[in-house]
């Protein structure tokens, strides 16, 4: 096992590791990357700093995706769940920022998803009330931006989709709705449902290929590889979240 290995069974591991340090993870060896960052906005985690300026945290982000664009492969994919906006701290135009991002990294765009959250209001603030002075407009959505490497079409892996008609048809249809996950049932501060990470693999991967998401936290994204028969690799620095993921995917077993 590699040194930073937190847990390796079936196909799946969890990587207790800083994603700027870890060598745990094969360059050119990941077909499919899914993850929802830190979004900068003081949400307390055990071990992350989630307040740092926003120019800070542009260059935060320009470094960890600049060390995914590495571990993907030539047709390799990107989903990057990210809020369209944000009012806490001032307002900043988060999706706009972090695709310009990207692509300065080297990913070309390909789409963005619109997820519109049935159970999670944005609102905090309404600024002025019911008058034109200075009025706050929030979407309660996020994206997923849909990036890739060097090319869109995909030839590596098992060539094999798992994908239904009806899914294919609902999905490609770039409003998806459903729920957000509840922060108390999971015991993550900023947890996203399993199936984010779920319809992603299985719109943008063939069955077998490798997924990583280098922001793991509870551990969503393993739990939708263990359901739909993909490799997947979580990086996370906090053991507590670790833990907290391995026994998801353990509970997950016992159902199977």
């Amino acid at each position: 096992m590699a040194r930073d290995t937190f847990y390796r069974a079936d196909g799946l591991e969890i990587i207790n590791g800083d994603i700027f340090s870890t060598r745990a993870i094969p360059t050119q060896g990941i077909d499919l990357v899914v993850t929802s960052p830190p979004y900068n906005v003081d949400i307390r985690y055990h071990s992350h700093d989630d307040g740092l300026t926003y120019d800070e945290y542009l260059a935060f982000s320009k470094r960890w995706m600049k060390r995914c664009f590495g571990w993907l492969k030539p047709d390799g994919r990107f989903c990057l769940n990210i809020p369209l906006d944000k009012n806490k701290g001032g307002q900043q135009s988060v999706g706009a920022d972090l695709t310009a991002i990207a692509k300065e990294c080297g990913f070309a765009y390909h789409s963005t998803i619109i997820w519109n959250e049935g159970n999670i209001s944005r609102r905090t603030a309404w600024g002025s009330w019911a008058s034109a002075s200075a009025p706050y407009v929030i979407a309660p959505v996020e994206l997923i931006v849909v990036l890739y490497k060097d090319s869109w079409k995909k030839t590596s892996g098992s060539r094999q989709s798992d994908i239904t008609r009806e899914e294919f048809m609902e999905w490609t249809n770039g409003l998806w709705t459903f729920n957000g996950e509840r922060k108390t049932r999971i015991g993550h501060p900023a947890p996203f449902p399993v199936e984010l990470p779920l319809r992603c693999m299985k719109l943008f991967s063939f069955v077998g290929d490798t997924v990583l998401d280098p922001f793991m936290g509870s551990g969503s994204t393993l739990v939708a590889a263990s359901r739909c028969d993909r490799k997947a690799i979580g990086v996370e620095i906090d053991a507590h979240y670790c833990e907290l993921a391995a026994k998801r995917i353990a509970a997950e077993d016992e159902t199977k």
